[in-house]
């Protein structure tokens, strides 16, 4: 009888798996005015309008959640205590929308009412996008705690091996969490930032104070450790339902310094340059998900779409794992007027029982239909909410 009980719970198991819905979301960048609002929109009425209509046509393509970036540089797109209103809402830094409203509220009300997910996008540490042209209110936390910021190329870091500066930004997302239902915290690629040609980033002083006779790399590796432990368990200490996730850089690793790696040729990686060690959090639990960014085309010579969709599937630690498909690029090159190409992303990583989805960078690029891939994803491959 055991038996039989243990075969039918299987079953059950098997069936709930197999009916587990899959995550086709979108990213909606904000910063320079990217996706949303358009350059130069400061009209609340026109602002509410085009996201509606760009969440209606991510609902009838087949979407089934938004990720919204609403911090795009230390500033935000929602009230706030701890950080200015953005620029790229108002188009000056700190001023409130006129007639006032919520952005975040609204958005967050409008995708729960088409049934779909919200995950606010946070910049962990960007601070200033440009700094030549930006224009800086005495409110904002580099004009506040000025030693708490790295300026490297054109824009300025929050210092990642400071630790007041990573409470600070730990405050923020606790403050998001607390007084908004949005479904989870999402964060992109940018921790440290990434390599420019004959430069190192300029932490030398802070590597001196809290070194701790660590080399150099490890050091950064267990500051951006750091950070994601204490944002995952702040998360779960307000709100237990709600998600954190990261969409790293597509390559954790290349297999020529570590056997691990994926069988790649990326001149970054996040484990050594961008210092974000993705399999620790997965294989700790310090994630929920992981959304690789696979911008890559099928045979790309350095970093083929397949084997990197192969490895992240072997590598998800039993965490829910959407591939990042670069819409974007389409007509770009000879592979990206191919009008197969990605249908042919799809099938494969449907084809990988470790991947659970995908999302789609980025939202503008849909506008245009690119090679009819609106019509495929509503027609054919997100035709059934099931799949």
């Amino acid at each position: 009888m055991k038996y039989i009980l243990a075969a039918m719970m299987l079953c059950v198991l098997n069936f709930a798996q197999a009916q587990k819905k899959e995550f086709r979301g979108v990213w909606i960048a904000s910063v320079d005015n990217t996706d949303w609002p358009a350059k130069g929109v400061v009209d609340v009425a026109t602002q509410k309008a085009s996201f509606i209509s760009l969440l209606d046509m991510h609902k009838r393509n087949g979407m089934n959640a938004v990720i919204v970036q609403i911090r795009p540089a230390a500033d935000a797109f929602y009230p706030s205590t701890l950080e200015p209103w953005s620029q790229w809402l108002t188009g000056v830094q700190g001023q409130a929308p006129n007639p006032y409203y919520d952005p975040l509220a609204f958005m967050l009300e409008e995708t729960h009412k088409r049934g779909m997910e919200f995950h606010a996008w946070l910049n962990p540490y960007r601070a200033v996008f440009s700094i030549k042209n930006a224009n800086i209110t005495s409110m904002h936390v580099t004009r506040q705690h000025p030693d708490w910021f790295i300026a490297f190329g054109d824009k300025k870091y929050f210092d990642p091996g400071n630790k007041e500066a990573q409470k600070f930004v730990i405050s923020v997302v606790k403050d998001i969490v607390t007084r908004y239902k949005i479904d989870a915290i999402h964060m992109d690629d940018y921790f440290y930032p990434y390599r420019i040609t004959g430069k190192d980033f300029p932490d030398d002083k802070m590597y001196k104070i809290n070194g701790r006779g660590m080399n150099k790399d490890d050091w950064r590796r267990s500051n951006t450790d750091s950070i994601i432990l204490n944002i995952s368990k702040t998360i779960k200490q307000v709100n237990k339902k709600c998600r954190f996730g990261i969409s790293p850089f597509g390559v954790w690793r290349n297999a020529s310094v570590d056997p691990k790696g994926s069988n790649t040729r990326a001149g970054q990686t996040n484990y050594d340059d961008l210092y974000a060690d993705i399999l620790l959090w997965l294989r700790l639990g310090w994630i929920d998900y992981v959304a690789p960014q696979l911008y890559w085309e099928i045979d790309h010579k350095l970093c083929d779409y397949n084997i990197l969709a192969d490895w992240w599937a072997a590598n998800s630690y039993g965490k829910d794992c959407y591939v990042g498909i670069g819409i974007y690029r389409a007509g770009t090159n000879a592979a990206w007027k191919d009008k197969t190409q990605i249908p042919r992303q799809i099938k494969k990583l449907r084809s990988l029982t470790n991947l659970n989805g995908m999302i789609f960078y980025n939202s503008t690029a849909f506008i245009k239909n690119p090679s009819g891939w609106n019509d495929s994803l509503r027609l054919n491959y997100f035709k059934n909410s099931l799949n």
